[in-house]
């Protein structure tokens, strides 16, 4: 009996001990094409419910960064009588935001430089982290109390202080999953900015392959999963409001958190062939 006992105790260090090790392998990056399209379905999602309330993408930053060089632009614009118009206006305010709350998430994401940005463990620490921010932005955007949609450019539905750091939140989720994509360096990019994907797709010389063709398919898939994102996100936003959506979103980031432990691990041979 004792001895059964001491089987039991003694594997159970060892379990986790090959669980660890199992964490701290790096993943086959041509294996991740389930959560780096399920990422791309969470640009397309959250896009949508920031688009929808105050018309700002929260991963388009390229956007934003010139709706503040505009911003700064009419203060040398002269209206009439005279005028100059000095206000720092609220979309703009939510344009600086979003850049800035995206480029603090990117940043925090340079963690897995640190840790090795393709080991098991920082795809899920990292995604977990993404997990938090969406998780932190549907609690302050429904203890803010605005609505989820707004009528007008010049009239957003988002306005107060908690609905900022709401739309601080959810940039930051994109940017670390930005950063989390680049480093896989596969098709799907960043998963964030599909420009540079359309552009590639159409310049690659293999499009109208019939066989199977990865870095033609991989973006199609790319693109598919981001506009089916902003469907979806569109179609729970209209039934059950932003937190609501928002926490639906926190639930498929969970999923996406899980998955990473799914993923193939390299071989052998490629491994050692990297570390050289």
């Amino acid at each position: 009996m004792s001895g059964s006992d001491d089987a039991g105790t003694i594997a159970s260090p060892r379990q986790a001990q090959s669980f660890w090790n199992y964490l701290n392998t790096e993943v086959d990056t041509k294996e991740c094409t389930g959560p780096l399209a399920a990422f791309c379905f969470m640009t397309g999602f959250i896009d949508a419910i920031s688009f929808s309330s105050v018309f700002v993408w929260c991963g388009f930053q390229t956007g934003n960064f010139v709706q503040l060089s505009l911003a700064l632009a009419r203060l040398f614009s002269v209206g009439p009588g005279g005028a100059i118009d000095q206000t720092f206006h609220k979309a703009d305010q939510q344009a600086l935001t979003s850049l800035l709350a995206f480029n603090l998430g990117a940043f925090i994401g340079r963690l897995g430089d640190r840790i090795g940005s393709q080991k098991r463990i920082w795809l899920v620490f990292g995604t977990f982290l993404q997990t938090l921010f969406t998780m932190a932005a549907a609690l302050t955007i429904w203890k803010s109390g605005q609505s989820s949609v707004a009528d007008d450019r010049g009239d957003p539905s988002w306005t107060n202080a908690l609905s900022f750091v709401c739309l601080a939140f959810m940039s930051m989720s994109l940017g670390t999953q930005g950063i989390i994509g680049k480093r896989l360096n596969t098709q799907f990019t960043t998963t964030i900015v599909l420009t540079t994907v359309w552009v590639e797709l159409m310049a690659d010389p293999r499009l109208f392959y019939r066989k199977k063709v990865i870095t033609r398919d991989h973006k199609l898939i790319a693109a598919s999963s981001l506009f089916i994102g902003g469907f979806v996100s569109r179609a729970i936003l209209d039934k059950i409001g932003s937190a609501g959506a928002l926490g639906v979103g926190t639930g498929v980031r969970l999923l996406i958190t899980v998955s990473w432990l799914f993923v193939p691990g390299k071989k052998a041979a490629s491994v050692s062939k990297s570390a050289k």
